[in-house]
């Protein structure tokens, strides 16, 4: 029995989950003092779809972010989500630009780098994970979760045992969903527990409403770390709620130790960032709500706020429970892929464009294609061959490293961007996002030169 350590997600996934990623870095800047007091094991301040945002929506250098958080919490290590190959991005971007990635993201302030692979496909986080290393960060390296004929609690530990001898500092269940169940928690992190000689960690979300319970027998099995937000942000789509778990914890043999009068203060704070999210039509009520149903669609945090957005635009608001019924059978359809970034979002826009034609795959996007040929990787199943073949023809799967197939691109970016160039975090911005990153410098550059920009902020959802 040990003290429990927390990590607070209320400066990135928190916000993502529940509200787009719309936190603006003035309202995260005024609890950096009380953040750093807290003791937190680490902060989640960066990554996901943070870096997007900051560029496509909020007028925002995300490096500049990070390097004022950095300043700002100074005795907290700050950590962020990296997709393995896809970066931040959507797509495989080659190891020249992967290993800048990390080493920048090192040098302007993180600590920590969380690295996964939407397929749980380890050729696609060896690179990141080897310049994680190089760089001086620490590695943790995370699963996928998610439940399938093919992910079984076999499945998971030998993964877990491959990322440890790859050179992971901490091994992390990574249930972006929340459908990870108490018992099979404890069963899961105990396995891991027997095998693994690093940390254990478990990430979920409090969607299906039983987050709190996982947690709890997480930790009787020996889990090391647990991920939770501020209850402004917490729970529904997001974490469970920082507060309630230090009090579930209190005066036990796993308490935290973090101060319940000092998170009340945060909380505060935080209270009224939610209440101008919410006010900017970015919070939903929906994301608070306990949906069981989530345990049968496995739709992530982030992904249902999104989808939530992307239908209301279209008009087809009215559709969302068709919608999160058809995403299980597409995903079965496409081998299982667990359903977080960029996979989820493929998947959830195939079910969503099912739904709104009234006919499955009448319309198919390039990225679908992409995933169906291994362009992403290797799925953890074999397609549907019957989609496989109505979607695909006689074209050839891929079975190499899809990144293997891609040539240096840092150079190249940098002379497309050469006359926005100020930094070599621009190239990356711009490898990125180049459209969404020219428009920023553009923007930049304008209010050098004293010219009123108005930057559009609304009616914009950012890909889950």
């Amino acid at each position: 029995m040990k003290k429990v350590l927390i990590c607070d997600t209320i400066l990135r996934d928190a916000h993502q989950s529940q509200a787009a990623t719309r936190m603006r870095l003035d309202e995260m800047l005024p609890a950096c003092e009380m953040l750093d007091k807290v003791g937190y094991y680490s902060l989640e301040v960066w990554g996901g779809a943070t870096f997007d945002s900051c560029l496509r929506f909020l007028d925002e250098d995300p490096w500049e972010r990070l390097r004022a958080l950095r300043k700002a919490l100074p005795n907290t290590k700050l950590q962020m989500l990296l997709r393995g190959q896809n970066l931040l991005g959507y797509r495989n971007f080659p190891d020249d630009i992967v290993e800048k990635f990390v080493e920048l993201s090192i040098k302007n302030g993180i600590d920590i780098i969380r690295i996964f692979d939407a397929l749980n496909d380890v050729r696609n986080i060896e690179t990141a994970v080897k310049a994680t290393k190089k760089f001086g960060g620490i590695c943790e390296i995370a699963m996928a979760y998610t439940t399938s004929p093919v992910h079984t609690r076999e499945y998971f530990v030998n993964l877990a045992k491959t990322m440890e001898d790859m050179g992971a500092d901490v091994v992390c269940i990574k249930d972006m969903a929340g459908i990870l169940v108490p018992y099979e928690a404890y069963e899961l992190v105990k396995a891991l527990k027997q095998v693994l000689k690093v940390p254990v960690r478990l990430h979920t979300h409090n969607t299906a409403g039983i987050a709190n319970m996982v947690y709890m027998k997480a930790i009787e099995a020996g889990v090391d770390i647990i991920d939770t937000a501020i209850s402004a942000l917490g729970d529904g789509t997001s974490q469970p709620s920082t507060e309630s778990m230090v009090a579930a914890l209190k005066d036990t043999p796993y308490d935290t130790g973090l101060d319940l009068n000092l998170l009340t203060q945060i909380n505060a704070h935080f209270t009224k960032v939610a209440e101008r999210l919410k006010k900017d039509g970015f919070l939903s009520p929906k994301v608070l709500k306990v949906d069981v149903n989530a345990l049968i669609y496995q739709v992530p945090g982030g992904m249902l706020s999104n989808l939530i957005s992307q239908l209301k635009t279209q008009g087809k608001e009215d559709k969302l429970q068709e919608v999160l019924f058809e995403v299980p059978r597409v995903r079965k359809d496409f081998g299982y892929p667990p359903l977080v970034t960029p996979s989820s979002q493929i998947v959830g826009t195939q079910a969503s464009l099912n739904i709104i034609n009234g006919k499955r795959y009448a319309v198919v996007t390039k990225e679908s294609k992409a995933m169906l040929k291994g362009e992403y990787g290797t799925l953890p199943s074999s397609p549907d061959p019957e989609i496989l073949k109505s979607v695909l023809g006689d074209e050839k799967i891929l079975t190499a490293r899809p990144a293997d197939s891609l040539e240096p691109e840092f150079e190249k970016a940098k002379e497309e961007m050469k006359e926005f160039y100020e930094k070599e975090e621009d190239v990356l911005s711009y490898a990125l996002f180049p459209q969404v990153a020219t428009n920023f410098f553009k923007n930049r550059r304008a209010k050098k030169f004293g010219v009123d920009v108005n930057f559009d902020k609304k009616d914009k959802i950012l890909p889950v």
